[in-house]
């Protein structure tokens, strides 16, 4: 299972995600991609699921036909340290979501 970080997700937030596959959009080179984009780069690539704080996400694209799991935290901000007591909840959401679905998570 390979996980990429969206790029409004601090990259310092994989080191709360222990026993996940971890890369970022821009180790990847796709920070300049739009949604759409970068979904299907993501798929072609064999990533399986998009950890993100874009809310937006899931009503711009068709997330069940996209094959990829879409995970969306909802904190105060998109700051390390208000998305790090998500941490458990992600790696959890990770692990069950099924590919073309949403999962999200809260503190």
């Amino acid at each position: 299972m390979r996980v990429l970080l969206d790029e409004c997700v601090p990259r310092r937030f994989r080191s709360v995600l222990p026993g996940v596959q971890v890369s970022t959009a821009r180790e990847q080179g796709w920070d300049s991609l739009r949604n759409g984009e970068l979904l299907a780069a993501m798929r072609a690539a064999g990533f399986t699921t998009l950890v993100t704080v874009d809310r937006n996400l899931t009503f711009q694209q068709h997330i069940a036909a996209s094959g990829i799991a879409v995970i969306v935290m909802y904190a105060v901000t998109n700051r390390l340290p208000d998305l790090v007591p998500l941490g458990p909840r992600v790696v959890e959401a990770i692990a069950v979501t099924a590919v073309g679905a949403i999962a999200r998570v809260r503190v």
